[in-house]
């Protein structure tokens, strides 16, 4: 599949939490041990960029989806080091929710919606980065152009909580559904992390992008004895100190999503 490839977006995952929570082997089967032969073949055939998707699962992560994303970035990351950057370059992206794709919450509100269902919410305080397919593409496009090998690349995304995101879609709905509490499912987090404080401490920012660079250092730790590395001091980046929009701005971005656009036009002329 490699032969005679220039470039490679590595999208393959299993990305659903309360699955791999029961499942955690098929996690790293495909998340890790899937990534790794993605790499090697992509560096054996000579493929001259990779970018690979992850998640901000990967980041603080405490569920079995999250761990096996977060050592898939350790791979790239090792791999990086290990080719010559003007032969396999390899970056990876990480990012939060995108509206509407599969196994997103949208859809489901709004089959509950046409059902005359109540909605389910996990914790209506639970915040999530949402962002259209539109908006995943281009942080995937921009790190494929701007990328240096063994970088990733997080989009400064907005958030919202999963009570408004519940409302804004009644509302696109007109409809009356209520909205019944169901508890948190295995292995959720209230609130999710694109960057870590470790990672603060050496990302750049580049406007709408912040790049992680990776940790070039080798295993010689003796020389870190007397002279330190210096470093920025920020906070980490997550879904409950970004930007959290309210019911119109969650509408709107809705609206940009072509499957909500779709049901809305279905939904308005039965």
């Amino acid at each position: 599949a490699m032969y005679g490839v220039d470039y490679v977006y590595h999208a393959a995952a299993l990305k659903q939490v309360p699955s791999c929570e029961f499942f955690p082997i098929e996690a790293v089967k495909t998340n890790v041990l899937g990534t790794e032969n993605v790499l090697t073949a992509a560096i054996e055939c000579k493929v001259k960029r990779v970018v690979c998707l992850s998640t901000d699962k990967a980041a603080y992560p405490v569920n079995a989806m999250g761990t096996s994303k977060a050592m898939m970035e350790k791979v790239i990351v090792a791999k990086s080091r290990t080719v010559d950057p003007k032969k396999t370059s390899i970056m990876c992206t990480r990012y939060g929710n995108v509206l509407a794709s599969r196994g997103s919450v949208v859809p489901l509100f709004i089959n509950q919606i046409k059902e005359g269902n109540d909605l389910t919410v996990t914790d209506p305080t639970m915040t999530r980065f949402v962002m259209t397919l539109e908006e995943a593409v281009d942080l995937v496009l921009f790190a494929f152009e701007n990328g240096e090998s063994g970088d990733i690349f997080v989009q400064k995304a907005s958030a919202c909580t999963i009570e408004i995101l519940a409302k804004a879609i009644k509302e696109l709905f007109h409809a009356d559904n209520e909205i019944k509490v169901i508890g948190i499912r295995h292995g959720e987090k209230m609130y999710e992390t694109l960057l870590t404080d470790e990672e603060c401490a050496n990302a750049i920012d580049l406007g709408n992008f912040y790049r992680v660079p990776a940790d070039k250092r080798d295993l010689n730790y003796d020389k870190y004895f007397f002279e330190g590395m210096e470093k920025n001091r920020l906070t980490q980046f997550n879904s409950n100190n970004t930007k959290l929009m309210d019911i119109e701005e969650v509408k709107n971005k809705l609206l940009e999503v072509k499957l909500v656009r779709k049901e809305l036009k279905k939904w308005v002329n039965k």
